[in-house]
């Protein structure tokens, strides 16, 4: 299967991307089939410039773009938007960033579920008081 995707190149801290047509199993930055063009996300605005005509041959022979691959090519009318894309679009709804995963500490264990509850308590108790008796304090007697 042949896949239009996105292949990175410049500088580190600095990238930017060429539209590859490119097999499934080739690594993002490994073998590809032909370049049909380019993109800079860095530029305000962002930089664009895909072969109409070779982006359409490819897709006629059934390459099959990824999502972001079909973006760029939706942005300039080459592909029509998908529709989950456009309903997303017209209610508004925004990309959600990916989940951050955190790594546990080691050495740190998490209690047991029956240590996390709280004791119960009957509401009907009342709690114990002391019944000692209060301890008076001498006084001391004045001197004369």
């Amino acid at each position: 299967m042949v896949k239009i995707r996105l292949r990175r190149v410049g500088a580190k801290k600095r990238p930017s991307y060429r539209l590859v047509v490119a097999d499934v199993r080739a690594p993002r930055d490994g073998a590809f089939i032909a370049i049909i063009g380019h993109y800079d996300p860095l530029t305000d605005p962002e930089t664009i410039v895909i072969d109409e005509e070779k982006a359409r041959y490819w897709l006629e022979r059934g390459a099959q773009p990824t999502d972001t691959a079909a973006r760029l090519l939706a942005k300039l009318g080459i592909i029509e938007e998908s529709k989950a894309r456009k309903e997303k679009i017209e209610a508004g709804v925004t990309v959600k960033p990916k989940a951050i995963k955190t790594k546990a500490k080691a050495g740190v264990t998490e209690k047991s579920e029956t240590s996390k509850k709280e004791p119960e308590t009957d509401i009907a108790e009342e709690p114990e008081t002391s019944k000692k008796e209060p301890e008076t304090d001498i006084a001391e007697e004045p001197e004369t």
